[in-house]
């Protein structure tokens, strides 16, 4: 069984093998041991668990603060059109019809 350097959520390196998965003991993130691919592991998921991808349309889920604007994006915004960052399944980029060049958390949002 390969033994990964750390954890593909939290990026920790406190884990340890539970069965056939590895478990990270800092945030409790599992996943299996063998025959994941890097891009599941990697796979950018909305609020509900749901995959996003490239062009796809989400909602703000509850009303967020916008840093260097006084608009703040409202719950129910419709965010059309979003780019995933590479390398980070926390963040999508997009644009609102009030506020241009958004980085959004996942969490956050919602696929319409």
């Amino acid at each position: 069984m390969p033994t990964p350097s750390a954890c593909p959520q939290c990026t920790l390196p406190n884990i340890y093998p539970d069965g056939g998965n590895f478990v990270c003991a800092d945030c409790g993130y599992e996943w299996p041991a063998a025959g994941e691919a890097v891009e599941d592991a990697m796979a950018v998921r909305d609020s509900n668990g749901n995959a996003l991808a490239q062009g796809d349309t989400v909602v703000v889920i509850k009303d967020l603060k916008v840093k260097g604007s006084s608009i703040p994006l409202k719950q129910g915004t419709v965010i059309k059109n979003i780019r995933l960052v590479d390398g980070d399944a926390e963040h999508i980029e997009g644009s609102s019809d009030k506020i241009k060049g958004l980085v959004l958390k996942t969490c956050f949002l919602r696929k319409a």
